[in-house]
């Protein structure tokens, strides 16, 4: 399969998914705060790796990531429902801490700034 198709199918799963998220899974596990980073589609379109990222603790991650695990097979038959696919892929959630790490590295960098700032001043 062309690996176009494959990146098409694997962003519209992303937006899915993540609408399914926010607006239907009811377990309490699942973060506020949940964000669909990347999904990667094999090329059988049997499997999707759906990575996941979580503001807040480490706590919070697991039972978001426990929570997701659980909700897999009402998260693939929403999605089914949802996309016109011969196959609609089985789940795997994989945790993902690029956004919390892009966020340390913004409070670094304006650390460093108002630090900057400060020694103009002077």
């Amino acid at each position: 399969m062309a690996k176009y198709r494959i990146n098409r199918i694997s962003e519209e799963i992303r937006r899915e998914i993540s609408d399914i998220i926010r607006s239907s899974v009811k377990d309490p596990r699942v973060s506020q705060v949940t964000s669909v980073v990347k999904a990667e589609v094999a090329g059988d379109l049997r499997y999707a790796k759906i990575y996941i990222s979580v503001l807040g603790s480490e706590e919070d991650r697991e039972a978001t990531m426990e929570g997701l695990k659980k909700a897999a097979g009402f998260i693939r038959r929403e999605l089914g429902n949802r996309l016109d696919i011969r196959y609609t892929p089985e789940l795997q959630f994989v945790s993902d801490h690029s956004i919390e790490y892009s966020v340390e590295i913004n409070k670094k960098l304006n650390e460093l700034n108002i630090r900057q700032d400060d020694d103009d001043v002077y």
